[in-house]
């Protein structure tokens, strides 16, 4: 299962970074079968599975060096090789079929990809990436995420909470603009300029609520572009069905192939009127479903890759980034497990959090075994030296030729301060959706007052409606799962910095963590969201004035946060900042333009075809059926079928086709994205890769590289036939060719 920020719900954190630097840190992490290997610990048969796979991958190390395979790119809207489709497949996809892909796509602000696919605003996305808005909707009496959710009538829609969807309108690129301004600057100067620029370029462009603009960094500071999108918070649940069948196989089938889940979901976008959104720009679905060997298209916003970084921040990922996070998160999944497993209820309030939990540690396990593996560093250092070479040997290139240095230096600073920052500021130490709340409520009250372009990027102009929306949505929060969730980040920070740290000191002064946590949510009244409303209009004076438990340790601890912040900026993010900038000029005058961009979770095209592959001498068929999921049904979890698909056994043909593998270059944030023909018709749905897919964060390999999608002519049966959303499938149909 591919998602991007939303796998981490409600755990401070886990938004997302306004163009944070690439690879000096990331948020998540997994528990690495490397080590447990080495440890001697024992592996679980699916565990031995997954790393004697990646294993066999890594060991092919010549695939890592191999010319890039036609399907391999992330895309950008104006710089798509059309001419390479042509060349490969016959086919060029016109302006027109651009324009009319881009304006279709829609990108959900958690961290996930969309489409619209009708004229009435209806959006199809993954079951995965809307959980949350499930969850929100649900009760101890009406539980959507076992029985699913179809709203027979328009009327019956339900308005998801904390969804945001975009549409990207345009695209202007602003390199020379940001470059002028940071031109001689370097360290804290060259940051606070280009930071300061790019909220002015967002203000003058987000001249209502109603839109949104973003300055995004393309080729790691090479280029810079102004995205401008439309806004739109009235997102409404049309369709989701049962948790069980969205993710059917659960943990064991995640990342694998064949699949047999109904990992789909229906959205619809109202107007300000209070109407469905009626748009001219939306993707019709295909009468004829894909085929092996068909020419199939992937829009969507691949969150994050690392393709283009130095060997100094893939060495820091490996031993400094990741391990962090991978302890952190196995403790988190332990945690929720045993809770989860304590009663009914508190299963159904925190399912979707560990099955996300679980989702990050399988798929960053990946990651971790792949830059573990010798090979793929090797291709890297030795691809690093020959740019180096060419670099050092062009006299106008000289002032590039310090980067790489510069960059690891300011890694190994870097080092030492991660615990510091990552407990502080990001939220580690908290863990806690009730102090994220207290303490945007704090910081804006301190921002907003400043000019927009002194301001923390959080918080300006263009950031406040999203902001808004977060801060004010009638979404349920479980005291006692804050208590636990509390408690444990609190245990985290006394653990990691010890007792007698300030900061520690600050936070926790003589009490036990979980007697601070009881106090703290017990007392807070920030479960209501009036009292939200009240302190973010009020300002400065209101928060200030409040005695709310969680307002005054948002208060307490901000000052050393702010100051451990400013020390990652300075040292760390500013010289990522201006070094990666050069690498990137360097890299375009050495090699052109003619590539694609690392994944920065903006909107990019792909290209690939539906195609199975070899795996341990057997070939994988690229298409599996209902009757394979039936075959597969157990009556356990989790390969337990729904009682809606076992009544309606044998409606829907067993050849019927239900999800299949493609070459399509995805990534984590792709998850939702629609897969088309060449006439943009929609064929399938995007939902997941393959396990030799999790290494594509460093590097494409077409021979096992897959991603996984639910068939768009199942999909459309299953609607149908099994959940009767008759209401949809005429909506689908109705410009079916």
């Amino acid at each position: 299962m591919w998602c991007f920020v939303a796998i981490l719900p409600n755990l401070p954190g886990s938004r997302l970074p306004t163009q944070a630097p690439r690879a000096s840190f990331r948020p998540l992490g997994l528990t690495s079968l490397h080590s447990q290997a080495r440890t001697g610990t024992r592996l679980s048969p699916q565990n031995r599975k997954e790393c004697s796979l990646v294993r066999r991958l890594l060991a092919l190390g010549f695939l890592w060096t191999l010319p890039a395979a036609a399907e391999e790119g992330m895309w950008t809207y104006d710089a798509f090789p059309r001419e390479a489709v042509k060349a490969a497949y016959g086919f060029e996809p016109s302006q027109a079929w651009l324009d009319r892909m881009r304006l279709s796509s829609v990108r959900l602000a958690g961290g996930c990809s969309a489409s619209f696919v009708s004229p009435d605003g209806l959006v199809m996305t993954n079951h995965h990436c809307i959980r949350s808005c499930v969850q929100d909707l649900s009760s101890s009496k009406r539980d959507y995420l076992a029985t699913g959710f179809l709203a027979k009538e328009l009327k019956d829609e339900l308005r998801c909470p904390k969804v945001e969807a975009n549409q990207l309108v345009a695209m202007t690129d602003v390199t020379a603009r940001l470059q002028g301004v940071t031109k001689g600057l370097s360290g804290p100067a060259f940051n606070t300029a280009l930071k300061a620029e790019m909220s002015k370029i967002e203000s003058e462009c987000a001249t209502g609520p109603e839109l949104r603009c973003d300055v995004v960094t393309l080729f790691n500071g090479g280029k810079y572009q102004l995205y401008k999108y439309r806004r739109f918070q009235d997102v409404r649940l049309a369709f989701a069905p049962e948790f069980s069948m969205a993710a059917f196989g659960g943990d064991p089938d995640n990342f694998n192939f064949p699949r047999f889940g109904l990992d789909a979901a229906f959205l619809r976008v109202w107007d300000a009127n209070g109407q469905p959104l009626k748009t001219e720009d939306y993707l019709p679905w295909a009468k004829d479903g894909a085929k092996e060997g068909d020419l199939v298209f992937v829009s969507g916003h691949p969150g994050a890759t690392d393709r283009q970084s130095t060997v100094a921040q893939l060495e820091f990922e490996r031993d400094v980034s990741l391990p962090f996070s991978l302890l952190y998160m196995a403790e988190r999944r332990g945690l929720l497990r045993e809770y989860a497993s304590s009663s009914p209820e508190r299963f159904r309030t925190t399912r979707a959090r560990l099955r996300s939990v679980e989702n990050a540690l399988k798929g960053l396990r990946g990651r971790h075994q792949a830059l573990a593996e010798p090979s793929l560093l090797a291709s890297k250092r030795k691809a690093e030296a020959e740019l180096r070479a060419k670099v050092a040997a062009d006299p106008k290139l000289k002032e590039h030729a310090g980067a790489w240095d510069a960059i690891a230096r300011a890694l190994d600073a870097y080092r030492p301060l991660v615990a510091e920052y990552r407990l502080e500021e990001v939220g580690y130490g908290f863990a806690s959706e009730l102090f994220d709340i207290a303490r945007h409520l704090v910081r804006a009250a301190d921002e907003r007052p400043k000019p927009n372009t002194e301001r923390l990027r959080e918080y300006t102009e263009g950031q406040l409606p999203a902001l808004r929306q977060q801060l004010l949505r009638e979404a349920p929060i479980t005291p006692e799962y804050e208590i636990l969730s509390m408690t444990f980040g609190f245990n985290k920070l006394r653990e990691t910095l010890g007792a007698d740290d300030p900061f520690v000191q600050t936070v926790l002064g003589r009490e036990a963590p979980e007697e601070l946590a009881r106090v703290l949510v017990k007392g807070t009244k920030l479960f209501d969201v009036k009292e939200r409303q009240r302190l973010l209009e009020g300002g400065k004076a209101a928060v200030e004035a409040s005695k709310d438990p969680m307002i005054l340790l948002a208060r307490r601890v901000d000052a050393q946060a702010r100051e451990v912040r400013k020390r990652y900026e300075d040292t760390v993010e500013s010289v990522l900042n201006k070094n990666g900038e050069l690498l990137a000029q360097a890299r375009l005058a050495v090699y052109g333009t003619s590539g694609y961009p690392d994944a920065t979770f903006t909107l990019r095209l792909n290209y690939g075809v539906v195609k199975g592959w070899e795996q341990n001498g057997r070939q994988v068929p690229p298409l599996t059926t209902f009757a394979g999921a039936y075959a597969r049904h157990t009556g356990k979890e989790p390969f337990r079928l729904p009682d809606s698909w076992m009544k309606a056994q044998g409606k829907v043909p067993g050849e019927t086709p239900f999800n299949m593998a493609t070459t399509n270059d995805i990534i984590g944030g792709n998850s939702g994205s629609p897969l088309v023909n060449r006439d943009g018709r929609v064929v399938g749905l995007i939902f997941d890769g393959n396990l030799q897919s999790i290494g594509g964060d460093y590097a494409y390999v077409p021979e096992t590289n897959r991603a996984v999608a639910v068939h768009g002519e199942g999909l459309l049966r299953a609607l149908e036939h099994i959940y009767g959303a008759s209401r949809l499938v005429k909506e689908l149909r109705a410009n079916q060719q």
